[in-house]
């Protein structure tokens, strides 16, 4: 399969990883962060943190959507449905996060009205076939998503369509970097950049992190290659003394982004004045609220909405893991009481999330590893 099967070269696979390890001062240990879940889902799928030398620790960043996303606002989210008006919708990975009071999904099974969709433009169907209901949509997701939020709601807009609202959860992945190489107890020497992201923002927005933090970042596609590749490059760029952004993921990623995409954000949203991170805190001008021009269409407007602060279980430590200070395993909850039947944190729902990922996949290789 093109663009697939060479990225899964056992031959490249090793001869990346071989480089790598002579690459490399054993003296030194490196801490490189993977910003993108879908990156973490890959390494612990394929391995490849098995290929690594041992001096190469990779920490897990906050790039999973479901993932950051507070209890306190998944509460506010889940408030909607209690309202008989509303049809409450949410993409699949969305339903199964707990809140205080339970999931999407239990609250669906208590009967309340959620539906799972596929693309929010789905929305804008049920609001015409439901004239006399409220179509919310729990939108979450970085800037990857944002696009398809913002292009609905100008459909919205321009078929004059009244009963459909968006409960913006949309966040940015550049303020979330600064607030990790701005905390005093993280030390990161480099970081894989998030690939999906950087379809729709580009790499210029990166150009702070290697000029202002004097740290190499390598935007980096999902293939077992693609990841050793943007290792290597990161391990090479530490070992000249350069501080760039690389581009690795140049057959998608474009340097400047996708300007189409990135028109319709600034057509429907504007920056919050700041956000809730689960593990982050709140971060200045991290995440997007529907702007004045599509306020009518804009859940927190017209429900009026009561802010929810909550804070995680005691026992449960995503923050601490979010914020790589703990390894997934670390936590006292892993693979006891939470676990993918029954997560009791955020990190262990989406196939993303670090603590999934370590569960699924970690003490077992898949596919090309298995012979190296």
């Amino acid at each position: 399969m093109q663009f697939v099967d060479e990225f899964r070269n056992k031959e490249l696979i090793q001869k990346t990883a071989q480089e790598i390890a002579r690459r490399v001062d054993p003296k030194i240990q490196y801490r490189i962060m993977e910003v993108c879940g879908g990156h973490t889902f890959s390494i612990y799928r394929f391995g490849l943190h098995e290929l690594l030398p041992p001096n190469i620790e990779l920490i897990h960043g906050p790039g999973c959507p479901v993932c950051v996303l507070p209890m306190g606002r998944i509460d506010e989210g889940m408030s909607l449905a209690n309202d008989d008006s509303v049809i409450l919708t949410a993409f699949g990975d969305m339903m199964r996060v707990p809140g205080k009071k339970g999931s999407p999904l239990e609250l669906k099974a208590k009967g309340r009205d959620i539906r799972m969709i596929y693309s929010p433009l789905d929305n804008l169907k049920l609001a015409i076939e439901n004239r006399d209901k409220k179509i919310v949509f729990f939108a979450i997701g970085f800037e990857t998503t944002a696009p398809s939020t913002a292009l609905t709601l100008i459909q919205a807009k321009k078929l004059g369509i009244k009963n459909f609202f968006v409960f913006s959860n949309h966040v940015l992945i550049v303020p979330a970097i600064r607030a990790i190489l701005d905390s005093p107890d993280m030390r990161i020497d480099g970081f894989i950049g998030p690939g999906h992201v950087s379809t729709v923002i580009g790499c210029q927005p990166y150009e702070f992190i290697s000029k202002n933090y004097r740290k190499p970042i390598v935007i980096s596609g999902f293939e077992p290659l693609d990841l050793l590749e943007s290792i290597l490059k990161i391990v090479q760029q530490l070992q000249e003394g350069r501080n760039e952004v690389e581009n690795q993921y140049n057959r998608v990623v474009r340097w400047e982004g996708n300007r189409t995409a990135l028109k319709v954000i600034q057509e429907v949203f504007e920056l919050r004045p700041y956000f809730e991170w689960r593990g982050l805190g709140f971060i200045s001008q991290s995440a997007l609220k529907i702007n004045k021009s599509y306020a009518q269409w804009d859940a927190e407007e017209h429900f009026q909405l009561n802010r929810i602060v909550l804070t995680d279980p005691k026992s449960s430590q995503c923050g601490e893991v979010l914020k790589g200070v703990l390894k997934p395993y670390q936590c006292k909850l892993f693979g006891k009481v939470c676990n993918p039947e029954h997560p009791v944190g955020a990190l262990m729902v989406s196939s993303e999330g670090a603590c999934a990922a370590y569960y699924q996949h970690t003490g077992r290789k898949e596919g090309i590893t298995d012979s190296l």
